[in-house]
C-alpha cells in the first residue's frame, strides 16, 4: 500500500461522516463492524477433578452474576463483556490440547475445515486492503506449525502468524525510502499530503484525524524501539528474527505492540479481521520473567503449560497452583487493555468498542485436564447487549461462532459441524 493509498483509508475511516454515521446505525442494531479474535494458551482452572468450583466462569443470574479470581481483571470491564458457562467443542479428541486448537475456530473436528476468521476475512472482510490479519507473540517459538496455530484456511492447512512487530508495521503502513534518516517517520513523508487532508476537515473531523495520525506515530516509535533496522515492506522469504523476538521479558511488550498494530489497522479502514494469538498450546513462555507482575521471580523457570498441570485440586500450597492463577489473570489483564483501547478511541457517535467485536478464548478448558466443555469463551463491544452471562448445557460452540457471523451482518444458515442457531 502506497501512501496515497494509506491517506485515502485514513480519510474514509475517520473524515468521511456519512460512514460515520453508517456504522453508527450498525452498531445502534448490534452490528459489528470489524472483530479481533484473542487467544491465550493453556485453558484456565476451572472445574477441578475433585469437583471444586470453577475459578474462571461466573456465578449467579443473568445479570447479577459474580466474577471470580481469574476475572478480576476485567470487574471495571464487565458492563462491556458478555461471559459464558456451558459451551462445548464435543467429545472428539477431548482432554487434548491439539485437539482444542483444531477445533476452536473451525467448530469441525480435527481442524476438517476453515475457521470463522477467514471466513469472514474472504466474504465481509474482502474489499479491505488487508482482508486478514494474523499476528502473534511468540507464536512460532521453537518453529511450531501445524495444530500450534489456530487460524485455518482450509481442512487441515493453517498459516503461521506474524510474531514481528516490525515486519508487520512495514506490511501495514511501508517503511521510508531507504536513503531517509534512520529516525524518519513514515508520516514524515505524506506530511505535504497530511495537511491538505486536514485543512479539508473541520471541527471533531480534523480533531479525530490529528489524534488518529499522533496514536500511530506512537505505535511507530515503540516498534523502532524495539531494536534492528527497519524491515523490508517486501517481507522476504524466512529472514531470521532477532533473539529478543523470543526472549520471555519480551513478550509483554510484543504482544501490546501487536494489539496496537491490530487496532491501528482497523482505525485505518485497512482490515477487519484480525486474529491475536499469544504463544501457543502447550506453551513454553516462561511468565515468571515478566518483571513488575506478581509472577516476577528470576530464579523460577515455570512454564505456562508446566503450570497448567497444578495437580487435581485447587491447591494454593502448590507452586503451579498459584503460578497458573497469576498467569490466567495476566492474560486477562491484557484482553482488559485490548478493550480498554478500543473504547478510548471515537468513532461515529461512540467509540471503536461500539463497532468492533472482541472474541477471547482458549484451546481447553480446564488446563489440568484439557476439558473441551464448559470453553472459556469472553465477547465484548461490537453491539452486543453486554453486562451479562448466559449459561447454557452443553451448547455447542460452533452455535457461538455462527453468532459472531451473524452479528457482523453475514446471513450464514450453518458453521461447522454443529453451528445452526444464533446464540447471541
Amino acid at each position: 500500500m502506497n501512501r496515497r493509498q494509506f491517506l485515502r483509508a485514513s480519510a474514509m475511516g475517520l473524515g468521511a461522516p456519512f460512514w460515520l454515521r453508517a456504522l453508527s446505525a450498525r452498531a445502534a442494531h448490534g452490528r459489528a463492524d470489524r472483530v479481533i479474535f484473542f487467544y491465550w494458551p493453556d485453558g484456565v482452572a476451572a472445574e477441578s477433578q475433585e469437583r471444586e468450583p470453577s475459578l474462571f466462569h461466573p456465578t449467579g443470574g443473568e445479570r447479577d452474576f459474580r466474577l471470580p479470581s481469574q476475572l478480576e481483571p476485567l470487574s471495571a470491564l464487565r458492563d462491556r463483556c458478555l461471559f459464558f458457562d456451558g459451551l462445548t467443542m464435543g467429545p472428539t479428541d477431548s482432554g487434548s490440547h491439539p485437539g482444542g486448537a483444531k477445533k476452536l475456530l473451525t467448530g469441525v473436528d480435527h481442524g476438517d475445515g476453515e475457521s470463522i476468521d477467514r471466513y469472514l476475512a474472504r466474504t465481509l472482510g474482502a474489499s479491505a486492503p488487508h482482508p486478514h490479519l494474523y499476528l502473534g507473540a511468540m507464536a512460532n517459538q521453537n518453529q511450531a506449525s501445524g495444530d500450534k496455530h489456530i487460524s485455518y484456511v482450509g481442512p487441515g492447512q493453517t498459516v503461521p502468524p506474524e510474531d514481528d512487530p516490525r515486519r508487520a508495521f512495514a506490511r501495514l503502513f511501508g517503511t521510508p525510502p531507504p536513503s531517509a534518516a534512520p529516525d524518519t517517520s513514515v508520516l514524515d513523508h505524506a506530511l505535504a499530503e497530511i495537511r491538505a487532508l486536514q485543512s479539508s476537515l473541520h471541527g471533531a473531523e480534523a480533531a479525530k484525524l490529528s489524534r488518529h495520525l499522533e496514536s500511530l506515530r506512537e505505535v511507530e516509535r515503540r516498534v523502532r524501539a524495539m531494536g534492528g533496522s527497519p524491515p523490508s515492506c517486501a517481507m522476504p522469504r524466512g529472514p531470521a528474527a532477532p533473539s529478543e523476538l523470543y526472549a520471555p521479558e519480551s513478550f509483554p511488550a510484543i504482544l501490546r505492540a501487536q494489539v496496537d498494530l491490530a487496532i491501528e489497522a482497523m482505525a485505518c479502514g485497512l482490515n477487519r479481521v484480525a486474529v491475536i494469538q499469544a504463544s501457543h498450546h502447550t506453551s513454553e513462555l516462561i511468565m515468571s520473567r515478566f518483571m513488575g507482575t506478581p509472577m516476577y521471580d528470576p530464579r523460577s523457570d515455570m512454564r505456562s503449560h508446566q503450570a497448567s498441570h497444578y495437580g487435581a485440586r485447587h491447591d494454593a500450597a502448590r507452586r503451579e497452583f498459584r503460578d497458573y492463577v497469576e498467569q490466567r489473570r495476566w492474560f486477562m489483564g491484557e484482553l482488559a487493555r485490548l478493550i480498554e483501547a478500543l473504547r478510548a478511541r471515537p468513532e461515529g457517535e461512540g467509540t471503536m468498542l461500539d463497532h468492533t467485536l472482541v472474541v477471547a478464548m482458549s484451546e481447553v478448558s480446564d488446563g489440568n485436564t484439557h476439558s473441551h466443555d464448559r470453553m472459556p469463551f469472553i465477547l465484548a463491544g461490537g453491539g452486543l447487549s453486554t453486562g451479562r452471562f448466559l449459561r447454557f448445557d452443553h451448547e455447542p460452540h460452533a452455535n457461538l461462532l455462527l453468532s459472531i457471523a451473524r452479528r457482523m451482518g453475514d446471513r450464514l444458515g450453518r458453521f461447522g459441524a454443529r453451528g445452526d442457531r444464533e446464540i447471541l
